[in-house]
């Protein structure tokens, strides 16, 4: 089963990296060369994709092991594929994904058990008492967990329950047996496999909104009513330069409710054709929505919705779009795969007073930037003051700063506390933002110091 790494852990495999890469062992040329599963792994996430069964052959399921330590049966685990008729099982392709995800080393994540979508016909279209249904529905969550008992790690165990403003959706399900058949269905995956965690998924609830506080209320009354539910699943279909400025503090505010976060759905859809200019801002988007998972404690991982722009279900539904992917129709790595693997770079150990710092970009337009540091207090005892120093790598330039005493020189920067916000306590933690410009590119810098 997956665990996110503690922190002691996370460190030394950050810094295995680290040695690895100055020896030569991790790539080419440095720790971003290590496959993003290994990079990941090193910061206490998982880093998965979303696969298609019967292509999990040649190049492309060379690709899926190599670089993702989960992967999410596109299609394969929903109830039209494995139930199309009343009592009768097909488990055929999603047999095939979790045997390859075993071969490889790699963790599940099944998708998904209850949706209002590609449903068989005999479940939509049935005449149901609320008892039968929830009958059906109890049974089939049983069969299909208790099948791959302790093979799945993660299950999207209800999926896209809402309105976009945030009531319920009255699927066959909401009408029939209003919001309990979402507990209903908890209860009976957490009976089949008390060892997986479950999860509640949808769209459209990434940043800060009306549908996504229904899903925050809903989730506070699942809980309220002892629901097992362990985690909440922001799918991020997102739209070129519009990654919600909102998303750290969105996913932030569920995991202090006691829940995991997870970004299941990744995707970053364009107006084709696709320009570098685009592919430059697809990039910075990537490695934004990596930074805001990896800022939140809780955030167990990232899967993207397939990793090759041949294998992505955009172009179907949004005609003239596409490109979304982080690997292009031939399975070559785009920018974005860079975005991914720069934003999971190892980062420095604490320094000695105890703190580390955080780096990331809120938001991204052409010539500019706004960016957020957290510093965070490792130790024991309070800090009575901080000192956060790095190196620009592509000649970035600050502009303006608030919550901190900013000076650049050069490719340095160097970002004190006020006289208001040097007190720290012991596990707390502070944020400083700035405006800043750049040209060309917009990598963050490969180390940030704290003392």
């Amino acid at each position: 089963m997956f665990r996110r790494l503690t922190a002691a852990a996370a460190l030394l495999a950050a810094a295995a990296l680290l040695a690895a890469a100055a020896l030569g062992l991790a790539g080419p040329a440095s720790a971003a060369d290590a496959p993003l599963r290994d990079l990941a792994d090193a910061r206490g996430i998982y880093l998965g994709t979303a696969v298609t069964g019967g292509k999990l052959t040649g190049g492309y399921a060379d690709t899926a092991a190599a670089q993702f330590g989960s992967v999410t049966p596109g299609n394969e685990m929903k109830w039209g594929s494995v139930e199309p008729v009343r009592g009768q099982f097909s488990w055929t392709g999603a047999d095939r994904v979790v045997d390859f995800a075993e071969a490889h080393g790699q963790e599940v994540r099944g998708h998904t058990l209850v949706w209002h979508s590609q449903l068989p016909s005999w479940v939509e279209n049935g005449t149901w008492t609320p008892d039968a249904l929830r009958a059906v529905m109890t049974d089939h969550v049983t069969t299909e967990v208790s099948r791959y008992r302790g093979r799945v790690d993660h299950w999207d165990v209800v999926n896209e329950p809402l309105n976009e403003d945030g009531t319920l959706r009255r699927s066959v399900f909401g009408a029939t047996l209003g919001e309990s058949y979402i507990g209903d269905a908890f209860r009976a995956a957490r009976a089949a496999d008390p060892a997986a965690r479950l999860y509640l998924n949808d769209y459209s609830t990434d940043g800060l909104g009306a549908k996504s506080d229904g899903m925050y209320a809903l989730v506070e009354r699942l809980l309220a009513q002892g629901v097992p539910i362990d985690g909440v699943g922001f799918q991020a279909h997102l739209i070129l330069g519009q990654v919600p400025s909102t998303l750290e503090a969105n996913l932030r505010r569920f995991a202090e409710l006691g829940v995991d976060v997870a970004i299941t759905e990744l995707d970053i859809r364009m107006t084709l054709p696709a320009t570098d200019a685009k592919l430059a801002q697809q990039k910075a988007d990537y490695a934004a929505v990596t930074r805001a998972c990896l800022a939140v404690t809780r955030c167990a991982g990232l899967t993207v919705w397939g990793f090759t722009d041949s294998d992505s279900w955009i172009p179907d539904f949004f005609p003239g779009q596409g490109a979304a992917t982080p690997y292009d129709e031939n399975l070559n790595p785009k920018p974005a795969y860079a975005g991914i693997a720069e934003a999971l770079a190892p980062v420095s150990p604490p320094g000695p007073a105890g703190c580390t710092a955080a780096y990331t970009v809120q938001s991204q337009w052409g010539g500019g930037f706004t960016g957020q540091v957290t510093v965070r207090n490792t130790g024991s005892a309070p800090l009575t003051g901080w000192k956060v120093t790095w190196e620009y790598p592509a000649g970035q330039r600050v502009t303006q700063a608030w919550n901190a005493g900013v000076t650049q020189t050069g490719t340095t920067v160097t970002a004190a506390n006020l006289s208001y916000n040097g007190a720290v306590p012991a596990g707390g933690s502070t944020a400083f933002g700035f405006n800043a410009s750049w040209t060309g590119a917009n990598p963050p810098p490969a180390v940030l110091t704290c003392t």
